[in-house]
């Protein structure tokens, strides 16, 4: 992850964990049902790693929003 973009790569993570809650699930169920272990689900959310596309999708599907809003940093 270049440390460029360190600050958006936090406000996405607080965006996902964010659209998370909102639906009620915790970090295990939602890693469980985006097929990622629940350490990495942390990490994403945390910043300490990035995230690949596929899973920004999923992130999407489940939880009914569009990448666009999932990318609309406050």
């Amino acid at each position: 992850m270049n440390k460029e973009y360190q600050s958006d790569y936090r406000a996405l993570g607080l965006n996902i964990a964010y659209y998370r809650k909102r639906q009620g699930l915790t970090q295990l169920q939602f890693a469980e049902l985006l097929g990622i272990d629940r350490s990495h689900m942390s990490a994403i959310e945390l910043a300490t790693v990035g995230v690949s596309l596929d899973v920004v999708f999923k992130i999407c599907k489940l939880v009914n929003i569009t990448p666009k809003e999932l990318f609309d940093f406050r």
